[in-house]
């Protein structure tokens, strides 16, 4: 059957997502990850991209770019066959390393954007990897703060205001800010009903909502922990569910 075509974005602007083949490691080490932002910088140059962010997960990568003289997918193509090369040479392997397509979606408004730019800098932090998305070390984040190298970072602080000390800390802000954005990743979703949801809660012997929030706070986290611990609830559903806001959610651990 042949594959559907891609989306095509109006303003050229895409969230990439490329990820090992079967989920399998493709950054052994950070040599590793220093060579495939060598490989993006390089491609950036010869293809005319604009890179407006990245962030390196284990098994798979997150891009935010725009196209230029040369498709979103030629653009990859070059990434990931430079990329594959070195590895396998480094580690004496041959065959693929990269699933075959490579997932992507089109951005085409200001709000999808941002939203976009801050899912892939909180993409360690949603994982567990990191307690905020300042702290993350394989993202572009720090890049605006100053240390630009290879991420285009005017065109995104300019859509906060054009004054650029103002711009750094809304933009800093915004990168915080708690949210249940879905975008492309690389994590199995199940999703359970309200009603399953309920089901796991009554078996711990709160029934409703409302005797959860008569708890004292550290023995009402330990109930939350544990359910935000069950595969398949969101934190939306669970502060519908209980009552209990999505910011103090967030924040047990």
């Amino acid at each position: 059957m042949p594959r559907n075509p891609r989306k095509r974005s109006r303003n050229g602007i895409y969230h990439i997502m490329l990820r090992g083949i079967n989920r399998q490691t493709i950054f052994e080490d950070d040599e590793d990850r220093f060579r495939i932002l060598e490989t993006i910088k390089r491609y950036k140059t010869v293809s005319k991209i604009e890179v407006y962010s990245y962030c390196l997960m284990d098994n798979h990568i997150h891009l935010l770019i725009r196209e230029s003289e040369e498709s979103v997918s030629k653009v990859i193509q070059r990434i990931g066959a430079s990329y594959v090369y070195w590895y396998n040479a480094k580690y004496k392997r041959c065959g693929h390393l990269f699933q075959d397509r490579f997932k992507s979606e089109s951005v085409e408004t200001i709000p999808s954007f941002l939203r976009v730019l801050r899912y892939i800098h909180q993409n360690p932090v949603k994982a567990g990897l990191a307690a905020n998305a300042l702290e993350c070390k394989w993202t572009s984040i720090k890049e605006y703060f100053g240390h630009a190298s290879m991420v285009d970072v005017d065109f995104g602080l300019r859509l906060f205001t054009s004054d650029r000390s103002k711009a750094i800390q809304l933009f800093s802000d915004y990168m915080q800010l708690i949210n249940d954005d879905d975008f492309m990743d690389d994590r199995i979703r199940v999703r359970l009903t309200d009603e399953e949801v309920r089901d796991h809660l009554s078996q711990l012997g709160f029934p409703n909502g409302s005797a959860l929030q008569q708890m004292k706070p550290a023995e009402r986290n330990a109930i939350i922990l544990e359910m935000k611990g069950v595969n398949g609830v969101a934190i939306r559903q669970l502060s519908r569910i209980t009552g209990i806001s999505k910011s103090v959610i967030h924040r047990i651990r």
